[in-house]
């Protein structure tokens, strides 16, 4: 029996959904809004609000949490690339998921510390036209 198991299964196994969210985070973080099914949506604002609350308290347990949790990968260049990176100052070769947890605590945990919940909302937008899914947009207050 699946009493009180609140989870939404999104046609997909365990790590394929969790794949799904880190990555919908990460684009909601940086972009501040996107636009996705309202299942989605749900899903995506219980851990968005999570991700907050983690960087409200901004120790380096809850950046490690974080950093887990968003599935944040370490620079995947040699370390030829790496210093040529470095000494021409190009940090386009680097991957953009560092940036992310920076965004997280310095903007996001800095603009929400004072407020006790309710970091994100959801706008419904109308159906999709290619199958009919009921579209939203999840953006983050502005405190």
């Amino acid at each position: 029996m699946r009493h009180q198991k609140n989870t939404f299964k999104l046609g997909r196994d365990a790590s394929h959904r969790r794949c799904l969210v880190a990555n919908m985070l990460k684009s909601l973080i940086v972009k501040g809004q996107i636009e996705t099914t309202i299942t989605k949506a749900k899903v995506i604002k219980r851990h968005a609000d999570q991700m907050v609350t983690l960087a409200k308290k901004n120790t380096l347990a809850t950046r490690r949490k974080a950093i887990g949790e968003l599935m944040i990968r370490h620079n995947t260049l040699t370390t030829k690339e790496t210093r040529a990176a470095k000494k021409d100052g190009d940090t386009s070769a680097y991957n953009d998921d560092r940036k992310v947890i920076n965004i997280l605590f310095d903007d996001l945990g800095k603009r929400f510390e004072k407020r006790q919940g309710g970091y994100t909302r959801i706008i419904r937008l109308g159906n999709r036209v290619g199958d009919g899914a009921e579209k939203c947009l999840i953006q983050y207050l502005e405190a």
